[in-house]
């Protein structure tokens, strides 16, 4: 079943949602499939305890809601995967596999806890409509990744690239080495994908960091700003484990082509994030959080705070919150999800975006929720 909103049509198959989010987003030439665990008719998690029992019933029902709205999984061109043991990972990876014979979509492969206390994966995807564009993009000197996913694709004005681990690409060795680094060696590689797509640094629009320590924050940012001099992309950094103990850090970029102007939200300019980067139609909004000393130790009001930030940046960008196509929240406490969702439901009270849910740490100290969207704001 598909249900137009205002520059987006909503997809759902089966049952909707019980929380603030739907199964699927269609919008601007893109789709966007929440974050899914394996839960049955009634709600529970099956099969409980088999890591690959969920990756399949995950990946055949996201296969059903593309099909409804008009894609396939040959069509994705980025997942998010996230594991709540970096245990499960060779177990997760046997059966996805099996679902791309070729060109698989680019992929991160995190660390993370469950809302659903059973659920041992939950998966989100963005793909492209049958028909659309995808184009994979490999530097000619690179090996094939040895996980089935592929470094970046290309689709219209839009670059994906997977999340980047400190990893050789010409041999797929690990480059072992502190946080300073391995941050070098993660951007030097995104530099080379960049390059081979026909762009540089200054065309990305997004970014996601992973830290498994929380303490290597300002030593990746002392790396990250020598990248990103100038109008750097809209960013969101989380702690949360990564797939392979040998790494201290993966990041997950988005670029495109289109017109890149930055959006400013009304406070201090951050050397390390934009506020917003409206690209073309897209906007991406960093991770927001609502810490204040008036919000302390409470999750609905720092999501409320956080929420009101971002209808600032989408307003400063000429964007509403009806116009938001995918969103991540990130929790410290997964028990705090009521109380979030409440404040999440009122803020846009209908035709939800698409939206995972995950526990993780967050870099601020005292902050309890981080939120990142999309938007697009086609023909304002």
């Amino acid at each position: 079943m598909s249900t137009q909103a205002p520059n987006k049509t909503i997809v759902t198959v089966g049952t909707p949602p019980v929380y603030p989010y739907s199964q699927a987003i269609k919008a601007g030439g893109l789709i966007y499939v929440a974050g899914a665990v394996a839960q049955d008719a009634s709600g529970s998690v099956a099969p409980k305890g088999d890591i690959k029992g969920q990756t399949r019933a995950i990946l055949e029902r996201v296969r059903a809601i593309l099909a409804a709205a008009g894609s396939s999984l040959d069509q994705a061109v980025a997942v998010t995967v996230y594991l709540k043991s970096a245990g499960d990972f060779a177990a997760m990876n046997e059966v996805y596999a099996g679902f791309w014979s070729k060109d698989p979509p680019t992929r991160t492969t995190v660390v993370a806890d469950f809302v659903a206390p059973d659920a041992l994966v939950e998966i989100a995807m963005i793909a492209v409509p049958t028909g659309g564009e995808r184009v994979v993009v490999h530097p000619a000197s690179w090996m094939r990744s040895p996980s089935p996913y592929s470094y970046a694709i290309r689709t219209g004005d839009t670059l994906f690239l997977s999340g980047l681990v400190s990893r050789s690409g010409r041999d797929n060795t690990v480059v072992p080495g502190d946080i300073s680094a391995q941050t070098a060696v993660v951007l030097d590689n995104a530099g080379e994908l960049l390059k081979a797509a026909g762009m540089t640094f200054d065309n990305v629009v997004s970014s996601r960091v992973y830290l498994p320590d929380g303490a290597s924050f300002q030593p990746m940012n002392a790396v990250y700003r020598k990248y990103f001099a100038s109008a750097p992309p809209a960013r969101a950094t989380v702690v949360a484990g990564l797939a392979g103990s040998q790494y201290v850090v993966e990041i997950t970029l988005v670029a495109s082509s289109s017109p890149k102007r930055v959006i400013l939200d009304g406070r201090p300019v951050n050397p390390n994030l934009s506020a917003a980067i409206r690209a073309g139609d897209r906007i991406y909004v960093s991770g927001m959080l609502g810490n204040t000393p008036e919000t302390r130790g409470d999750v609905g009001a720092q999501t409320k705070e956080t929420l009101a930030r971002i209808k600032t940046a989408l307003a400063a960008a000429g964007c509403a919150p009806a116009d938001v196509y995918d969103a991540v929240a990130y929790l410290t406490d997964a028990r705090t999800f009521s109380a979030m969702n409440d404040a999440y439901r009122a803020f846009f009270e209908r035709d939800f975006p698409a939206r995972a849910t995950v526990q993780t740490g967050l870099v601020a100290p005292d902050g309890l929720v981080e939120i990142m969207v999309t938007a697009g704001c086609h023909g304002k």
